[in-house]
């Protein structure tokens, strides 16, 4: 004899259907010493947010790209408390664009609302971002941050929509919101000024098609996308690197003729690797609490910086011991 009883799962149905919407999020906080000293107060508060601005209106998946016990614990138990559908754990890196392959293959909605786990959303973000995906031809990504940065790259599919002069189109230049600007640039670690002055005379273009409102290019932390739309854009090829090939991925939805737009509202914020006092006001006029200290950040460049070389030498050292550290190859 070689089983005892029937599987009282047989001839059974369930009453689940997937939302049309997958909310996807990826996570790779490997410790919490240094550069991720406060990366899992800072995944509690995105998580948290996306929970609280999406209100059961789709399912919620995420993938755990190797990270240390403690983050593990933390989303078993967002799983258990049924706070989030689907949790994927992998036990190592797999990369930016293999864990992409790997979350948004097993998204079973058809739209995937994809972030890192280093974002704030505020409320109503989602059906702006439908409302853009649903209104023009062709949408292959919709991000909630409107800022300067690579905002003339892979833009091809939106010039070529804009010279073709469909009914219902308008465009026009605007300036930016330098006070956007300026809070990507803190939480990116880029110099102010130097942003500021990098962004500010670069396009952008704003296109109304049948009153509804988008901006030019859109950015890869955050998007909402079709899932057979990113999936098509994907290389057949796995690679083994850790965050390279986000570029190539929106180049490759670029030349398969699908536009790439940004909400015109700030409507998703990068918080970075730590949780500024000002993301913190940010969370609580959303009605969301923040753990951990808040780190009191200067501002200014540490003084052994400004010695003639010194980056040149630090930088390379601590990309180094990165890799020691984490054993990247």
């Amino acid at each position: 004899m070689t089983r005892f009883g029937m599987n009282p799962a047989r001839n059974k149905n369930i009453s689940y259907s997937p939302s049309r919407v997958t909310a996807a999020m990826m996570t790779y906080i490997p410790n919490l010493e240094g550069y991720f000293m406060h990366r899992l107060d800072v995944l509690k508060l995105s998580l948290d947010s996306l929970i609280h601005s999406v209100a059961g209106q789709t399912d919620i998946m995420i993938l755990n790209n190797g990270s240390c016990a403690q983050v593990r614990e933390y989303l078993d138990r967002q799983l258990e408390s049924g706070k989030i559908d689907y949790l994927i754990h992998s036990r190592r890196n797999l990369g930016v664009i293999g864990g992409f392959k790997i979350l948004f293959n097993a998204a079973p909605g058809e739209i995937i609302a994809y972030s890192d786990d280093d974002v704030l959303y505020y409320l109503g973000w989602l059906e702006a971002h439908l409302n853009i995906l649903d209104t023009f031809p062709k949408s292959g990504m919709v991000s909630g941050a409107p800022v300067g940065y690579s905002s003339e790259h892979a833009v091809k599919a939106v010039e070529d929509f804009i010279s073709s002069k469909p009914p219902g189109l308008s465009s026009q230049e605007k300036p930016r919101v330098e006070a956007w600007e300026e809070s990507w640039a803190v939480s990116t670690g880029r110099p102010v000024s130097e942003h500021l002055q990098a962004v500010l005379d670069t396009p952008n273009k704003h296109l109304v098609y049948h009153g509804v409102e988008a901006v030019q290019s859109a950015k890869h932390f955050q998007f909402v996308t079709p899932k057979k739309v990113i999936c098509e854009a994907f290389s057949p090829d796995w690679s083994g690197s850790l965050m390279d090939g986000l570029v190539t991925l929106d180049e490759s939805v670029d030349k398969l003729g699908y536009l790439r737009l940004t909400t015109p509202q700030r409507l998703a914020r990068h918080i970075g690797n730590t949780i500024s006092s000002e993301i913190q006001v940010e969370a609580e006029k959303l009605g969301l609490k923040t753990t951990g200290e808040i780190p009191d950040i200067q501002e200014h460049e540490h003084w052994i910086l400004k010695i003639p070389g010194s980056g040149r030498v630090l930088w390379p050292m601590y990309r180094w011991l990165f890799k020691v550290l984490h054993k990247v190859r």
